[in-house]
């Protein structure tokens, strides 16, 4: 079963960076569109970017486009989210997540069939 593993999280300001990646060990990970989605608590779980699997189409949620990046390097098996001008409410817990079907192009978040265990993100003064 194909297991994702986040990691990059941690403790930063407002208006600062941090990068998170997403790697599946042991299996391609260009078979599969991927997702980073994040729960805040108290809070829905709410889809923050998808990519396609070739990395060719990618989707963003609202409250994060223009700020958020994703992308792929399939012959480094890592997906990454590069976020920027972080906000106090990008606070949650960040969980990255594959599609096996669909289009190779289609980067829409939908039929997510594996979910990493999360990595904290924190933006705080």
């Amino acid at each position: 079963q194909l297991q994702l593993v986040e990691s990059g999280g941690g403790l930063v300001q407002p208006g600062g960076s941090l990068s998170l990646s997403c790697t599946a060990p042991g299996f391609k990970m260009d078979d599969y569109a991927i997702g980073w989605f994040r729960q805040a608590p108290g809070k829905e779980r709410e889809e923050v970017s998808c990519i396609s699997k070739r990395g060719l189409g990618a989707k963003y949620g609202d409250s994060v486009k223009g700020r958020f990046v994703i992308s792929r390097d399939n012959d480094m098996n890592t997906v990454t989210l590069q976020m920027n001008s972080l906000k106090l409410e990008d606070t949650a817990v960040y969980y990255c997540a594959a599609r096996s079907r669909g289009h190779p192009d289609d980067g829409r978040c939908y039929g997510m069939e594996s979910w990493g265990k999360g990595v904290l993100v924190t933006v705080s003064s």
